[in-house]
């Protein structure tokens, strides 16, 4: 086997491990993404309740799905340094209609008829209350059509917004500063996507106000961008092990191509 052939296979396995992450992690992010969770609570303290626009109030409340959020951003980042913008549109678009067809199967799923032995071995809680296990099945997985548009627009965008960014601050730093790009377009690209999913399912297609939406779409954004900047040894990292799978020569020669594409 030729070493041609040997790079060629390097490179679709790297894309397709990559590619494996992010969409994994976005469709966890997406089918979680019901419960919103209180960090106070983790730590045993009282809500911050930090007085903001109006009558809403700041505390540290999110949806659980925007844990690992940051992690499908550093994917997208290393995708894009080595398969350029055209990889991470070509898997922004494949992850686009993946959690479009997993909001569809859900939907189906919630609307069967359950059995009557699963409802007769559930129908108790464990403290010995009436519980309707399909009915809290169907709460937890069903998502409103606001919030299946506004996940799916938030995040095709918000992932065109980080590929153009990284593109551009790449132009600029070469081979350099790879925490800058990666961290520079992670602002930009989650201040798009943190607000953009509340103004659309919760503002323009729910109830919610423009103050809970600037609220909550805070406390996201910050967490967002305080996770990336922890995250950066990890992209530095993944460069790393990925330079030593490639090969030096071989990874700057992607590099170079991904800054054309």
């Amino acid at each position: 086997m030729d070493s041609t052939h040997i790079n060629t296979n390097k490179k679709q396995n790297l894309f397709i491990i990559l590619s494996t992450l992010f969409l994994t992690n976005a469709l966890i992010a997406e089918v979680i993404g019901a419960k919103i969770l209180s960090f106070e609570k983790i730590f045993g303290l009282a809500p911050m309740a930090l007085d903001f626009i109006g009558d809403t109030s700041l505390s540290l409340n999110m949806s659980v799905g925007v844990i690992i959020w940051p992690i499908v951003f550093i994917l997208s980042d290393i995708i894009n340094e080595y398969f350029g913008t055209n990889g991470v549109k070509r898997i922004s678009f494949i992850g686009a209609g993946m959690i479009a067809y997993a909001f569809i199967i859900i939907y189906f799923a919630t609307q069967s008829p359950p059995a009557d032995f699963w409802l007769k071995n559930n129908a108790v809680d464990p403290d010995g209350n009436p519980f309707n296990i399909n009915f809290a099945y169907s709460l937890i997985f069903s998502q409103g059509m606001g919030i299946i548009i506004g996940s799916i627009t938030a995040f095709l965008v918000g992932q065109l917004v980080d590929a153009y960014v990284f593109k551009y601050i790449r132009k600029l730093t070469q081979h350099k500063h790879l925490w800058l790009r990666a961290t520079g377009s992670t602002v930009v690209s989650q201040l798009v996507d943190s607000f953009l999913i509340l103004l659309i399912a919760f503002y323009f297609l729910g109830n919610w106000t423009l103050e809970q939406v600037l609220a909550v779409g805070l406390i996201q954004y910050i967490y967002k961008i305080a996770l990336a900047i922890l995250f950066t040894p990890v992209i530095y990292l993944m460069h790393k092990i990925i330079d030593g799978y490639l090969g030096k020569d071989k990874s700057n020669e992607m590099q170079d191509i991904a800054q054309k594409l």
